[in-house]
């Protein structure tokens, strides 16, 4: 492969993909497509913006003239793609954003694939060639496709499809468009679904990021309900690893669960986010309990996710590399040593829309 397109490159977890595919493969160039929504920042790859083979180029995916010129210009061998929506409460208030973005964008990437490479239309019904493979659509998607757990259970990669959120529903929407391509034209494809991420670079709007924002300025951290909804949490720069690993390794065809093997109820979340920063502050401990404020649920919110990864580890024996209290700790030193990056997308159009949610 000689070019390899990432979508969604300057948000959060496509920064840290965008930074793996770089920094791993010199001989490929890696084309970071974003719109730089209010999520996506190039300050999250200037580390890297002088590297020969990284290139920058700003389109919506749900722009199909936009993305036919980058097509034509770079001819690309792969894609990566991670553009999205992706806030639940966005969704909720905002549903056409997600359906445009998440599931009309995604259809126009995989129109373009299918128009830019030479397919096989016998390689359909999952029998795709098991040898070196030409193009690769790799489609990053989330574990809310599957639903909400009871108290027992995880998803693995069988589980029947039930979202509960119009975010949700754009992301199974879009995932059903991929294995509909593989199926009907022979796109080469692959899916991974992944658990929550945390960690450098993470836009402040999403649970970790927002509260350890608002310990640092003694404001309310907010938790919805009764703060038992349990999570699995992921550790970003693992996820980057386990789809660069997917991308190469992999068969085509296939779907995969990434998840951290490490469930939280967001209220224990939050105390031991509480018990690391103020320890880091050098506040008294326990003083930034006092921040804790419950706030009304949101509607339709999921009581549990929780990740099956065993098919990963067993396949391609990827793992987490660290504990969440680890990652937690490399997260916190982040956000402490990059403050300016902090305030700087916390200003504007996101203090609006905290101000709205937390303090209407």
């Amino acid at each position: 492969m000689k070019n390899i397109i990432i979508t969604g490159g300057a948000g959060f977890i496509g920064s840290h993909v965008v930074r793996e595919f770089v920094l791993q493969h010199p001989e490929i160039t890696i084309i970071n497509l974003d719109a730089l929504t209010y999520a996506g920042n190039l300050e999250n790859l200037k580390d890297i913006e002088k590297y020969p083979n990284y290139r920058f180029e700003k389109a919506d995916i749900t722009d199909i003239e936009a993305l036919r010129r980058i097509f034509e210009k770079y001819h690309p061998d792969a894609v990566i793609h991670l553009a999205a929506e992706s806030h639940v409460d966005r969704s909720i208030t905002d549903p056409m954003a997600f359906i445009n973005t998440n599931v009309n964008g995604t259809a126009n990437l995989l129109n373009l694939c299918k128009e830019f490479w030479d397919l096989n239309p016998e390689h359909t019904h999952g029998r795709f060639p098991n040898k070196p493979r030409k193009n690769l659509f790799y489609h990053v998607s989330t574990d809310e496709v599957y639903g909400s757990l009871g108290e027992d259970g995880f998803f693995v990669e069988t589980t029947a499809y039930d979202p509960k959120s119009p975010y949700s529903a754009s992301k199974a929407a879009s995932d059903h468009m991929v294995r509909a391509y593989g199926n009907t034209y022979g796109l080469p494809y692959i899916i991974s679904n992944c658990s929550n991420n945390y960690g450098p670079n993470h836009f402040p709007e999403k649970l970790i990021p927002l509260c350890l924002f608002n310990i640092i300025h003694e404001r309310p951290l907010p938790i919805y309900g009764d703060g038992k909804y349990t999570r699995d949490w992921l550790y970003v720069i693992d996820h980057a690893r386990a789809i660069h690993q997917i991308f190469f390794e992999a068969k085509t065809g296939k779907t995969y669960n990434i998840g951290g093997f490490n469930e939280w109820q967001n209220i224990d979340l939050i105390h031991e986010l509480i018990r690391q920063m103020d320890a880091k502050l050098g506040r008294p401990e326990g003083y930034s309990q006092k921040l804790i404020t419950f706030v009304k649920d949101r509607p339709g919110h999921d009581k549990r996710y929780a990740i099956d990864a065993t098919k990963l580890n067993q396949e391609l024996s990827w793992k987490p590399s660290v504990t969440f209290e680890e990652g937690l700790a490399k997260t916190i030193e982040w956000y402490l040593e990059n403050q300016e990056w902090l305030n700087n997308v916390t200003s504007g159009e996101y203090q609006k829309y905290y101000e709205k949610q937390y303090h209407s």
